[in-house]
């Protein structure tokens, strides 16, 4: 990942120290942390201004890989932090098992509710989460469950995008700062096939499998029998090779497909919402108030 670290840090500068003064004026905050890019700066800029009056929270449920939870944990143990795991439930809501296209949203209000319930325990003063500037130009129905709750969003405050806190991650040596953007296990689903433990075991298996092979951007997609994978631009050249692409085959099978389809657009985050695009001009998504 090439980033021109020192002029995205310069240009930022002032929105830095924006975002310090936010959450240090808040004397106390809680945040919402699943190991991701977005939410380890927060967490890292929460600790240096907060000290033991911060608290990371992530929450544990099937839709989040355990490489991810075990990463999330040890990230939170190397910046020091206080860190708190709970169990989620949005498995059990019929409305996010469903998976339409505000599955999010029902994600998002049951982790918050978690958030609520340990901030109040805490008698913290806010709950922070790693919404960014960037953000705002996607469809993000979980935000409006941010929202509901009163969840505070200090990166897009600052109007901190996401090449930003890429860069100021690398100059504060976050392991984070190259990490691709990951996303819960059920957004490997189309919208409208059911989320179930299985399904997604098989893709978070299948995930597990292709990283050990050495893919770092990707996505595994299912589709009933037929696993679709997604490779970003820079690594589709890895595929060329006829021995890698076997053992990529046998790697994905292995976990319970019966075909494995390279999908020949390259991933880019955002493309499970290119379903909820209307044909022709004006392409628009839903919206949600919020």
């Amino acid at each position: 990942m090439q980033l021109d670290v020192e002029a995205l840090c310069a240009s930022s500068q002032t929105a830095v120290q924006a975002l310090r003064a936010r959450i240090r004026g808040l004397g106390s905050a809680l945040v919402a942390f699943s190991g991701g890019v977005d939410s380890t700066f927060v967490l890292k800029i929460a600790v240096e201004e907060l000290g033991e009056q911060c608290v990371a929270l992530t929450a544990l449920s099937p839709s989040v890989s355990a490489d991810e939870a075990e990463e999330a944990r040890a990230l939170a143990a190397s910046l020091g932090a206080r860190h708190q795991l709970v169990e989620s439930h949005e498995m059990e809501d019929p409305r996010y098992a469903a998976n339409s296209s505000n599955r999010c949203y029902f994600c998002k209000t049951e982790l918050y509710t978690l958030t609520d319930k340990a901030c109040a325990a805490l008698g913290f003063a806010a709950v922070l989460d790693g919404f960014n500037a960037d953000d705002k130009q996607d469809y993000r129905p979980g935000h409006k469950a941010a929202n509901e709750h009163f969840v505070l969003s200090p990166l897009a405050e600052a109007g901190l995008t996401k090449d930003q806190i890429r860069a100021w991650s690398k100059r504060l040596g976050l392991p984070t700062w190259d990490k691709p953007q990951m996303a819960c296990l059920a957004s490997r689903l189309p919208y409208g096939t059911q989320v179930t433990v299985e399904r997604l075991n098989k893709v978070g298996a299948a995930e597990k499998a292709v990283r050990a092979l050495g893919l770092k951007n990707f996505r595994v997609r299912f589709h009933g029998e037929v696993a679709r994978l997604e490779v970003a631009a820079e690594e589709l050249p890895l595929l060329l090779e006829a021995q890698f692409r076997a053992r990529l085959d046998a790697a994905i099978k292995a976990q319970g497909f019966t075909f494995v389809a390279v999908d020949l657009e390259p991933f880019r985050s955002g493309r499970l919402n290119d379903a909820l695009r209307k044909e022709g001009p004006g392409l628009s998504l839903p919206v949600l108030a919020g």
